[in-house]
């Protein structure tokens, strides 16, 4: 494994167990924000941040026509991939929401080969293979709901894995003649004409709680590190590493999700996680072993 593979698989990763952590934020904030607000913040604060970092590094030009792209693809995964997750997670469940968009590197790997032209071999499909059985494990599908009330909200939650793993996809494609930050920044663009209209309908509708320190001091959380510092890090895996190999950093998600719940919340770590992350490693090590 060469440096900037090993560098690639650690954003992957990075972004992936501060996503995981995120969820535990996101619950009490929710509470107060109502969820398209949160996510027009979240992208909001994720643009004044990396703005304020290019600024003092230097903001380079960018041609119109590679702007426009760039929004496009933010429009994908920012506007049309969260508003999907988060409108199958009302009408269906959290626990279906986690199995279905635990498909999202499956896609990856059909678009990386559609629009990547990268190689479907047989160690990327056992890697795959063997960290999905992982995340499996780690969830527990059991805890899943079928049911026909659901079905809507579980078809929305597939769109927004499926949207997610070709925004990942045309990162890599984008950011092979552009800086990460500058994307990142750009990208977020993309996703406000969703987000913001959605949010304006929120507060007309549902309101907002009570704001206190704690609802700000989360809110920064996820703006700057959820969002500004994750998205920078799940981008910069994928412009560093093939997408098909990157993707499976997207599994540390649930892992890190369960083992903070237990940590902060006192929920149970059964046999099945610890087989679960060994799987998900295992899968790592041996797709990381092609490059």
């Amino acid at each position: 494994m060469n440096n900037k593979t090993l560098i690639g698989l650690l954003c992957g990763l990075g972004a992936a167990a501060i996503w995981g952590g995120m969820y535990v934020v996101s619950k009490v904030v929710l509470e107060i924000i109502p969820p398209f607000a949160l996510v027009s913040l979240r992208l909001i604060l994720g643009i004044v941040t990396l703005a304020i970092v290019l600024l003092r590094r230097g903001f380079p030009s960018v041609p119109r026509n590679q702007l426009l792209q760039v929004i496009g693809v933010g429009f994908v995964g920012y506007g049309i991939s969260l508003s999907l997750q988060f409108l199958g997670t009302k009408l269906s469940t959290a626990a279906n929401g986690s199995l279905v968009t635990s498909a999202t590197p499956a896609f990856v790997l059909l678009f990386a080969w559609l629009l990547l032209k990268e190689t479907i071999t047989p160690r990327r499909l056992l890697a795959l293979a063997l960290a999905t059985l992982g995340v499996i494990a780690v969830i527990d599908p059991r805890s899943a709901q079928l049911n026909p009330s659901l079905f809507l909200g579980n078809i929305l939650l597939l769109g927004a894995a499926v949207t997610w793993a070709l925004y990942s996809v045309l990162v890599r494609k984008a950011t092979q003649n552009m800086d990460v930050l500058v994307f990142s920044m750009i990208a977020f663009f993309g996703g406000l004409p969703v987000t913001v209209p959605a949010s304006a309908w929120e507060a007309g509708t549902t309101g907002f709680g009570e704001i206190t320190m704690g609802v700000i001091g989360g809110i920064l959380f996820l703006g700057v590190i959820s969002t500004a510092l994750a998205m920078v890090l799940w981008n910069t895996a994928f412009a560093f590493v093939d997408a098909s190999l990157a993707s499976l950093t997207f599994f540390a998600q649930p892992v890190v999700g369960t083992f903070l719940g237990w940590l902060f919340l006192g929920e149970q770590i059964t046999p099945l996680f610890l087989l679960g992350g060994f799987l998900i490693g295992l899968g790592l090590v041996v797709a990381s072993r092609e490059t």
